[in-house]
């Protein structure tokens, strides 16, 4: 890992960096398809069956809590508009490698959860397609396809995730526009909305178990950090478009969670793998059920596969930069030389998520919670902890490198933030232990590799060539 006092703001006018050329508008629909992605289409009626009709208040609490660490990021990427993220912002406020490499790792984990998480619903959504192949085929192939995809080369761009934000936005319409009919019906109860059905659980806890599900969809804007490089006048545009997005995204979460509420009984939605699909199949529009269903269904597919990719793209490149570090072994830097993809961490990433795709196959008749649920679990864990430590960071730094320009977030909302964070992460861990374990195999993966660099690796640059930059065999278009 480089020395923290070697990474270094880029100013904007650094004509060596990456090119700036994503305007305001392209950002904001950037973040609003990394936020608005598949967790509702998969979660939804899991957070159900943890509070009830009122579910759509652990949305709105998850979207709240998590438009408030979006502060910190928009006052953080102000400040260093480079393409590292929490990683970066963690070194600068702590100066230690431990740390910051357990921040890499940590977000790698969650990266690998998340994927094994959505396979399982991708293999939900199939089975009303396709029901007779068995569900860990269908995952395994799921993730194997995305990997063969990434390797033979992706180049993305935010074009191609407005175009997929749009997509997703239409399958949420159709269940907004299924809620309204049934209200311009008179068939709608809302006294639904204000019902809680936790099976004993006081309603504020259960509140809190639903918003700590809930919160994996609302994930995916910490991503937006690593195009601050690319992004027009970052310390104007960052700030709107990334807030901006976020909200966007929570109040569309929280109106589907109500039109799901409205329009299908609460005990349908909590016992489905496919919950929204239900909304669709509840025959209240004047259309062919079977048509709905089948167009709902691809559309969550398109939806789930898009996110999932997104995941896939991030592993082996985590691992590449991790690897031209120094961090992790230097087979991890290998480029492939004709589709220049990092080949060797994509395929040990496959691994990864396979291995999990089949322990948590086999987990739920052990432990009785679904594969979905569990890593979905995991990944939020994960993630709060970053979550947390970089509102810290962001505390911690204030007064530095700031100018004019920078946004400043609002200090008590972000005390605020840190306390929903902790303890989202606390009922998490209190209310599942189980998920430490997971967790602490994951971090062990990362562990091990660098104990195999660290005792064996042997850096195979060139003479002069500086730890952490990359040969020239290593570059590639990633």
């Amino acid at each position: 890992m480089a020395d923290p006092s070697s990474i270094s703001t880029i100013d904007d006018d650094d004509e060596g960096g990456l090119r700036r050329s994503i305007t305001g508008k392209q950002l904001f629909f950037y973040t609003l398809g990394d936020v608005l992605g598949s967790g509702i289409y998969v979660l939804i009626g899991l957070v159900a069956a943890a509070v009830g009709g009122a579910f759509w208040i652990a949305f709105a609490v998850g979207v709240s809590i998590a438009a408030i660490t979006g502060t910190a990021y928009a006052e953080l990427v102000t400040k260093y508009p480079q393409a590292a993220g929490a990683a970066l912002y963690v070194n600068k406020a702590f100066g230690s490698r431990a740390l910051t490499f357990l921040i890499t790792v940590s977000f790698l984990s969650a990266s690998f959860a998340a994927a094994g998480s959505l396979a399982g619903g991708f293999a939900s959504y199939f089975a009303t397609l396709w029901a007779s192949p068995p569900t860990l085929l269908v995952t395994l192939l799921f993730i194997l396809v995305l990997t063969v995809v990434n390797f033979i080369g992706i180049t993305e761009s935010v074009v191609m995730n407005m175009v997929m934000a749009f997509i997703e936005i239409f399958g949420l319409l159709i269940v907004l526009f299924i809620a309204i009919w049934h209200i311009a019906a008179g068939d709608a109860d809302f006294a639904i909305l204000t019902e809680f059905d936790t099976g004993g659980t006081n309603w504020a806890l259960a509140i809190l178990a639903g918003v700590a599900l809930s919160f994996f969809a609302m994930t995916g804007f910490e991503n937006t950090a690593n195009v601050a490089e690319e992004t027009i006048d970052p310390h104007r545009s960052f700030p709107r478009s990334l807030i901006g997005g976020m909200i966007t995204a929570g109040v569309i979460y929280v109106l589907v969670s109500m039109a799901a509420a409205l329009t299908v009984p609460v005990d349908d939605l909590a016992g489905s793998e496919a919950a929204l699909l239900e909304v669709v199949k509840s025959g209240i529009l004047p259309i062919s059920s079977d048509f709905m269903e089948t167009l709902f269904s691809i559309i969550a597919l398109i939806a789930i596969t898009n996110t999932t990719l997104v995941a896939i793209v991030t592993q082996p490149r985590i691992l590449y930069g991790m690897a031209n570090e120094d961090v992790v072994p230097g087979v991890f830097a290998k480029i492939h030389p004709t589709r220049r993809s990092p080949w060797v961490g994509l395929l040990f990433s496959g691994l990864v998520v396979g291995l999990l795709l089949v322990v948590g196959t086999v987990a739920p008749e052990v432990e009785g919670t679904s594969i979905v649920e569990r890593l979905a679990l995991v990944t939020v864990v994960f993630l709060l902890f970053i979550y947390a430590l970089v509102i810290v960071s962001c505390l911690k730094l204030r007064g530095k490198d700031e100018d004019e320009r920078a946004f400043r977030a609002n200090t008590p909302l972000l005390l605020v933030g840190l306390a929903g964070n902790l303890a989202i992460l606390a009922w998490s861990v209190y209310d599942d232990p189980t998920s430490l374990l997971w967790c602490a195999g994951l971090v062990a993966v990362g562990v091990v590799l660098f104990l195999v660099e660290y005792f064996f690796g042997k850096s195979n640059r060139p003479p002069g060539v500086e730890r952490g930059e990359p040969t020239t065999e290593s570059r590639g278009d990633l």
